[in-house]
Order: C-alpha cells, then sequence, then structure tokens
C-alpha cells in the first residue's frame, strides 16, 4: 500500500528501547552495554493491511541489542475507517521530510528507514538484514560519552573523520512506549490485535552539534512523557534539511525515575 507524493546521544541504561541478541530470551531487555550499530524507522499504519508483517518483524528486530529500532505511525491512511490510536501528524512529516531529502518522493507504508537513509520495505528482512550489515561496516561518526549527575545528564560528543562534511545536526532525545498492543475494530486491518515495539511518544531536540567535540547537558524533567518508559537519543544531521538528514550516531536507556 502506498502514497506518493528522518541526544542527548547515548545514556546509561539501555533497557528495551532496543532489540535482544539471538541467544537472548524474547522479551527480555536489550543489553546496557551493547553499542548500537544502526537505527532503524518503521513508518506504519493501524489502517495499512500490509503493515501487520512489518509490525512483527519490529517487534523479533527490537531484540537485537546491537538495532534501535523505532515505530512512527502515521496518519494519512484514517480515511480509510479507522483512526490510528497512536498516529501523530508530526510523524507523517518526517516520513516526507525522508523523502524529500532523497529526492525519490517515496511515501509508503510500511517504509523503513536504515540510519536516516535509504528506504525498503519494513517486512522486508533480508533487505534490511542487508542494509544493516553495509551501514555496521561504517559506523557511527559521531560518539558519545554519557554522565548522569541527579535530574542531569550531560553528553560528551566526539566526531571522527570529517566531521564537517557532518555538521550541523541536532541532537534528540525521543520518548518510546517499549511495547503497545492495539485490538484494531474498523478498516482494513478489522478484528486483528497488532503488538507495536519501542512507539515513539514524542521527540525533544535538546541541543545542536557544530561538527567539533562538544558538551551537552539536559534537564532530564523536560523530555520526560507520561505514556514513556524508554528513552533514545540521536544525533541527526540538519543537511539537506533538519529532520531528514543521516543518523550520526544513537543510543538507548530505560526509563527516567
Amino acid at each position: 500500500m502506498s502514497v506518493r507524493n528522518s541526544l542527548l546521544l547515548a545514556f546509561a541504561v539501555l533497557a528495551a528501547a532496543g532489540t535482544g541478541a539471538s541467544a537472548q530470551q524474547a522479551g527480555q531487555p536489550a543489553r546496557a552495554d551493547a553499542a548500537p550499530k544502526a537505527v532503524l524507522e518503521l513508518f506504519t499504519s493501524q489502517g495499512c493491511s500490509s503493515c501487520p508483517a512489518a509490525d512483527a518483524l519490529f517487534v523479533e528486530l527490537a531484540r537485537d541489542p546491537e538495532l534501535v529500532t523505532l515505530t512512527f505511525p502515521v496518519t494519512y491512511w484514517d480515511y480509510l475507517g479507522w483512526k490510528d490510536t497512536l498516529g501523530q501528524d508530526g510523524f507523517t512529516k518526517r516520513q516526507k521530510r525522508y523523502a524529500k531529502a532523497r529526492g525519490d518522493g517515496q511515501v509508503y507504508t510500511p517504509q523503513a528507514i536504515v540510519n536516516g537513509g535509504g528506504h525498503i520495505v519494513g517486512s522486508d528482512r533480508k533487505a534490511l538484514d542487508a542494509a544493516v550489515h553495509e551501514q555496521a561496516a561504517r559506523g557511527f561518526p559521531v560518539s558519545i560519552r554519557p554522565a548522569r549527575e541527579g535530574g542531569t545528564l550531560t553528553l560528551s560528543l566526539s566526531p571522527g573523520s570529517d566531521p564537517a562534511a557532518l555538521a550541523p545536526a541536532g541532537v534528540w532525545m525521543l520518548a518510546l512506549s517499549r511495547s503497545v498492543t492495539v485490538p484494531i475494530e474498523r478498516g482494513e486491518n478489522s478484528g486483528k490485535t497488532v503488538t507495536y515495539t519501542n512507539v515513539v511518544r514524542g521527540m525533544t531536540r535538546i541541543g545542536d552539534w557544530t561538527g567539533e567535540a562538544a558538551v551537552l547537558t539536559v534537564a532530564l524533567e523536560t523530555v520526560r512523557r507520561p505514556e514513556a518508559d524508554a528513552y533514545v537519543v540521536l544525533v541527526q544531521s540538519d543537511q539537506p534539511r533538519p529532520g531528514g538528514g543521516p543518523v550520526l550516531g544513537a543510543t538507548r536507556s530505560a526509563a527516567l525515575p
């Protein structure tokens, strides 16, 4: 189904915004010491008959501690008879910014975006694995050292090679619900009950990165969301446009106290 027309980086304990290794039992949180090798964003909709397979795949991928998976429910299929209970217009806009940045205009569900770059059908496991392997070989160009004291998080950002080509960038904190199960009563998925993983509840830009070593601080109270039980931090390039550039670094955390 298609329609034509993109930290605090990392902080301490990363439990369930992420994913679990193959030896890990289903439902257990990701290891806190795992460094992510890729960020996978899934644009999905409760009104899209093609999406449940991708939603289920992302639940599985979310068990891999080396992946940061994010679910962005969109709103443009609401007219089909069921209003997505998790959808936000801002997520639809994010998906369209990616399409404009790539220049291909491709906006559809289920669509997966890897590290803020190329797009893949969200249920295509083979293509996703290949894209993750390719991105992992490159690595993230920005490293982050987090330190927390009381209600304040301090992030030390260190660039790799050729940082000027990547800056400026935004430092974003994303509030997540690790697991949400929704019974769908109408529309193309009427009668189905779908579980979603790492559903984004909100995004807050908590700072800027100019390409040089930097230290950022954030009051954790300002990014807390009532529905959230996990958080992810992204450093994302503002080129070619804010919210549509490549992801330069990422990490995840457990709930804030």
